[in-house]
């Protein structure tokens, strides 16, 4: 038997992803949870340059010659949810732990739970690779969605902001890059970016509680706020020369770890050269190019970790602990929000890169 927190409508509006730059805000049906299903109301999905990039046509996303599409046409995009618990049976309740009315965040993965990286625990790295507003399930941009069994759900406080909560995605994101780093309390980090997933860096690295963190960016109110976030020192690479600073405050040895955060190609050979030797270099960023390096930096010339991070696994409970704080300036970071109808307009303020934006949203229920 499904209960219900209150009468849901038979209708809803929901983006609908058709090809490249063809996004369509659609009437669909809301969807009716199976016994093992919950459903919720969507209250802020982030949109990210993940969703940017698929807007685009990004290869990774629909494929190209080298590579096979990923993403489904007609699904429902959106991977930075958060939403309230409106419907759903005894056993899915229980199975999720949650209740009618809680507020969740669900992970982007929806891990098959049967291929060889999931039955070894490595279950951000599923073989299928099922996620959110991208492929199998339908994501957030839209009023209702189904919480299907495999999903991983974890319960935020209903007092913070809508908004706010849905930063939990690319704060573990983020926490993951960190816990890649292996800090330690004697390690000088850099951390390369201040957009969201860097901001949510420097966060993490703050509260590991290294000698120095850094941060780095072209944009003096980004580099403000990063200090807000925990950075210890912040510089422009535009206005200093970061190698010899760096250089500077190490005794001339560089930096012992440094996590890319921009997606720019020459952020890459930028922290290969600020590192120390045996220094550790974290990836988090989706490239729209090919990068190229002197790999000899990596290998004869300072033996270099080289090190990638991929969503956010086991940090979710970390997150939510630092967003229910009250720490953050998120009313700073999470800067733009629009309703479904303006999925176009939060696209965009996304791709403008010289713009004001930092982290923006949709409130399905504006």
């Amino acid at each position: 038997m499904t209960e219900t927190a209150g009468a849901t409508p038979a209708s809803m509006k929901a983006v609908v992803m058709h090809a490249p730059e063809d996004y369509r805000l659609e009437d669909k049906a809301v969807p009716s949870p199976a016994a093992d299903e919950l459903l919720i109301k969507v209250q802020a999905v982030g949109v990210c340059a993940s969703d940017l990039k698929a807007y685009a046509g990004a290869a990774k996303f629909w494929g190209d010659e080298n590579r096979e599409r990923w993403v489904e046409p007609g699904i429902t995009p959106g991977h930075e949810i958060t939403g309230e618990v409106v419907s759903g049976s005894a056993e899915a309740l229980a199975l999720h732990g949650v209740e009618l009315g809680d507020r969740i965040v669900l992970e982007q993965i929806v891990p098959c739970e049967e291929c060889m990286y999931c039955k070894r625990g490595w279950y951000w790295m599923c073989g299928p690779h099922d996620m959110f507003g991208f492929k199998h399930y339908d994501g957030g941009m839209a009023e209702y969605m189904i919480v299907p069994p495999l999903a991983r759900a974890h319960k935020i406080s209903s007092e913070i902001p809508p908004h706010h909560a849905a930063f939990a995605e690319p704060l573990s994101c983020s926490l993951h890059a960190v816990e890649r780093a292996q800090l330690t309390f004697d390690d000088v980090v850099v951390i390369a970016g201040a957009g969201p997933i860097g901001l949510g860096a420097i966060i993490g690295a703050a509260h590991k509680n290294p000698k120095m963190v850094i941060a780095l960016d072209f944009d003096e109110h980004k580099l403000e706020l990063a200090k807000k976030c925990g950075a210890d020192l912040t510089l422009n690479p535009s206005k200093v020369d970061v190698y010899e600073k760096i250089r500077a405050l190490t005794g001339g040895y560089g930096a012992d770890a440094y996590i890319e955060c921009t997606g720019h190609p020459s952020a890459v050979s930028q922290g290969l050269n600020l590192l120390r030797k045996l220094g550790r270099y974290v990836e988090y960023s989706v490239f729209k190019e090919n990068v190229s390096v002197d790999w000899s930096i990596i290998s004869d010339d300072k033996e270099l970790d080289v090190l990638g991070a991929h969503l956010g696994p086991h940090c979710w409970p970390a997150a939510i602990k630092i967003i229910e704080s009250g720490v953050l300036p998120l009313d700073e970071i999470c800067t733009h929000q629009f309703g479904l109808g303006e999925v176009q307009k939060a696209l965009d303020t996304v791709a403008d890169s010289a713009g004001a934006s930092i982290k923006v949203s949709l409130l399905p229920g504006a």
